[in-house]
């Protein structure tokens, strides 16, 4: 049968289709924006820099896609901890890059985008409000299908995407609009950490902890079916899906490098790229970066709630998936129009609480056989670095400046104090595990 993998594993090629379709359902606007910034701020220190970025931005998340094939899905990573946490983080996770933020504002940062192009005269209001029923409709329709995202996504639209990147990235490089400027914050001090620390933004490590489900799809409908040969050829396609996004960070981080002089004191990475396309195409530039902008968010909006749909019909069968999809969709065009701001100023501080437990999930994921001899770790590990976190996040939201414990940790000035309480709780589940034997053994 066509498009059917032989002896039980994806040829080269759909393995890039796969690989190709995990990185249109990553590459967003966040994903757009950032490195271009990155380029401009750090500037003659953007190599540092964007090494940090890339280590955060495609490093974790590649590592969270294995992490999560290993397992076999987000609950059985996080089910190590306990079964409670597993059920409260997955849905937290789940929520929290859809429905409660990424799904909104993929419509609202399109349009953004598109608002420029408007005829003279049209309501942005009305133009929004039309706009966002257009993309989500088109983006449920997309989404009736999850196990098939990769004809769409895989085949057309990701390398539509990456082929009007390369010609901004190209002619940005061919023909440079200025030189790199020296350093400004946050990139004088530390750029290497300061942009790990911003690879943060895109919140794709979260994202690879629940994409997964949908790419398990794809791949068993293209005939693989082992569970152990599923996870290898997610595995796989976390990897192709990190070069392609090391190779795009890395064109878009030297645009905001060439490009900041011509725009100074640029706000975000959307004007260092408009500013690129203009120069060098005219209006079409225009055009181009509003296409580059609508496909990105058109992609990452459809993976998202194929996956958040897949998981929730999965954890609540009762309601079948076309529901959960429509329901996603629906909730989220309707607070892309009326309420974004505070779903927004809700989502971050949940956000900032769970991309540390992620992180250490991910890296004890990883290391599961090593870990899994020591089981207390993963309790004692999630358990500070949650306190922390959570701590940190609620004091950034609703009381900015009052002083913590946790403000005397190393690194908590670059946002990494959540660190030390990871290693001490590595520490207290090796202690912990060690008098549990001695007690056993009296």
């Amino acid at each position: 049968m066509a498009g059917r993998s032989c002896a039980g594993r994806l040829s080269g090629r759909q393995m890039l289709v796969v690989g190709a379709t995990l990185f249109s359902m990553f590459f967003g606007a966040g994903n757009l924006i950032l490195p271009p910034l990155l380029g401009a701020q750090a500037g003659q220190e953007a190599l540092p820099a964007l090494a940090g970025f890339l280590v955060s931005a495609i490093g974790l998340p590649v590592l969270g896609i294995v992490a999560v094939a290993l397992a076999g899905d987000l609950k059985q990573l996080a089910g190590r901890v306990s079964g409670w946490f597993a059920a409260l983080f997955a849905v937290l996770v789940y929520l929290a890059i859809g429905p409660c933020l990424a799904i909104p504002r993929t419509s609202s940062t399109a349009f953004e985008m598109l608002a420029p192009l408007l005829p003279a005269g049209v309501s942005p209001q009305a133009a929004s409000a039309v706009f966002s029923c257009v993309f989500f409709a088109v983006a449920f329709a997309l989404a009736l299908k999850p196990g098939k995202l990769s004809h769409v996504l895989g085949r057309v639209s990701a390398p539509a995407l990456i082929v009007l990147i390369v010609c901004v990235v190209a002619s940005s490089v061919a023909a440079p609009l200025g030189s790199a400027q020296p350093a400004v914050e946050p990139y004088t001090n530390a750029p290497a950490v300061q942009g790990f620390v911003n690879g943060y933004q895109t919140m794709d490590l979260l994202a690879a902890l629940c994409f997964g489900i949908v790419i398990a799809l794809n791949v068993r409908d293209m005939g693989v079916e082992k569970p152990a040969r599923v996870a290898f050829e997610i595995s796989r396609a976390g990897v192709v899906a990190g070069v392609l996004m090391l190779l795009i960070y890395c064109g878009l981080g030297c645009v905001g490098v060439v490009t900041s002089a011509a725009v100074p004191g640029a706000g975000n990475g959307a004007q260092l790229l408009v500013a690129a396309a203009q120069e060098h195409f005219g209006v079409a530039g225009t055009v181009i970066v509003a296409a580059i902008f609508l496909i990105a968010c058109l992609n990452v909006c459809t993976g998202l709630i194929s996956s958040c749909g897949s998981y929730f019909a999965e954890t609540f069968p009762r309601v079948p998936y076309v529901a959960w999809a429509a329901a996603f969709a629906v909730f989220s065009c309707a607070v892309s129009n009326l309420g974004l701001t505070a779903i927004i100023a809700f989502s971050v501080p949940l956000l900032g609480a769970l991309y540390p437990v992620a992180i250490v999930l991910v890296l004890m994921g990883m290391a599961s056989r090593l870990v899994d001899r020591v089981p207390q770790v993963w309790k004692w590990v999630v358990g500070l670095v949650a306190a922390e976190s959570v701590a940190v996040s609620l004091r950034d939201a609703f009381a900015a400046g009052m002083w913590l414990p946790f403000d005397v940790l190393p690194a908590a000035d670059l946002g990494l104090s959540w660190v030390v309480p990871a290693l001490a709780g590595v520490a207290a589940g090796v202690a912990h595990a060690l008098i549990a034997q001695r007690r056993a053994a009296a």
